[in-house]
């Protein structure tokens, strides 16, 4: 059975709704990008970039193909395709007792799905 908070980020996600994201978002929460070395913290900075991968990754294409949970934990393998190249990557989530994300790790392969994502995630990031 899918946890409540996952199927609040698979229903914002698939539905379109990045309005949503925020309410997701512990304050203390920290996302993890495929790019960047260090980790990006706080709820502000999160929201920013899970805002933008919603932008990118936003589309019919993407989907959901696994799914594995622990207690306060999830793995969501997803694929998309972007400008012609295929995206396999995994969401690695992390919430606490009130039902909110508190980490946030994202990876992609192949290597060339990370160059593809790497300028538009900073652009979209740029444009805030």
């Amino acid at each position: 059975m899918t946890p409540p908070v996952i199927q609040r980020w698979i229903d914002v996600v698939e539905g379109d709704r990045p309005e949503e994201l925020e309410s997701l978002l512990a304050d203390d929460a920290v996302f993890y990008s495929p790019a960047v070395f260090t980790p990006q913290e706080g709820k502000a900075t999160t929201l920013a970039y899970l805002t933008a991968a919603a932008k990118l990754f936003g589309g019919e294409d993407f989907r959901y193909v696994g799914q594995w949970f622990a207690d306060r934990s999830a793995v969501l393998e997803f694929t998309a395709d972007i400008d012609g190249i295929h995206v396999n990557g995994v969401d690695m989530i992390a919430w606490n007792d009130d039902e909110q994300i508190t980490s946030f790790k994202v990876m992609l392969r192949p290597f060339k799905a990370l160059q593809t994502v790497m300028p538009k995630m900073a652009e979209l990031l740029q444009q805030g």
